[in-house]
């Protein structure tokens, strides 16, 4: 792995320990999740296409490039202290998805909230990810991609359980930007959740009705 990308993960872990919460009393074990099943695998399949890179759709700095991602995804998962929060940061109103947890339904999904600039989210509750509407400009965020884009169709981007997110709007170029890479994401007609078709200007005229640390 480069220097450059240990620097970067390792200053991802420090952030996700900064603005977990401290106590260890109510720690989820995030392990029992789908999620951490799913990434172990993923996982697998591509340490082993590193081998054999013609048998992936990834090229192999694109495998490289995931694997740090995996890796990453499959720590916060194991040493998690709470749920997934989101803090806001972006400057504007921003939407998302959360949900509080039920032992009974590990496979539990969110609705969709809105998160006041500023507020980050309880930590009773999982932050399952980030809506995006059409005309969000984003930073580059699948493996393949190197620049920013100006989004067609709306996107739930999800990460896994036990992110510390943050998320940003670069002051010179305007793009939304995540410090921690995103696990999946999901668009209009794909999953169980449903996904809205909010413009800009409707997200920014929402109240904010997140569950949030006071």
């Amino acid at each position: 792995m480069r220097l450059s990308k240990i620097i970067v993960v390792c200053l991802i872990l420090i952030t996700n320990f900064m603005i977990a919460s401290p106590s260890w009393a109510d720690r989820p074990n995030l392990t029992k999740l789908p999620q951490y099943t799913e990434v172990n695998q993923a996982l697998d399949d591509l340490l082993t296409a590193q081998f054999s890179p013609e048998a992936s759709s990834y090229t192999p700095t694109e495998i490289e490039k995931k694997i740090v991602e995996l890796q990453l995804q499959k720590y916060i998962l194991e040493s998690a202290r709470s749920w997934s929060q989101c803090l806001n940061q972006t400057g504007k109103v921003l939407g998302i998805y959360a949900h509080k947890p039920k032992k009974s339904n590990l496979e539990q999904e969110g609705d969709i909230y809105f998160l006041g600039d500023g507020q980050i989210t309880e930590n009773k509750w999982n932050c399952d990810g980030i809506y995006l509407p059409i005309g969000a400009k984003i930073a580059a965020i699948a493996p393949s991609e190197t620049q920013p884009q100006e989004l067609t169709e709306p996107l739930l981007v999800k990460f896994v359980p036990g992110t510390q997110l943050v998320v940003t709007t670069n002051q010179k170029t305007g793009t939304i930007e995540f410090n921690v890479p995103p696990a999946k994401i999901v668009k209009t007609g794909e999953g169980s959740l449903s996904i809205p078709n909010f413009s800009l200007a409707e997200i920014d005229a929402q109240v904010p009705n997140a569950p949030t640390e006071h």
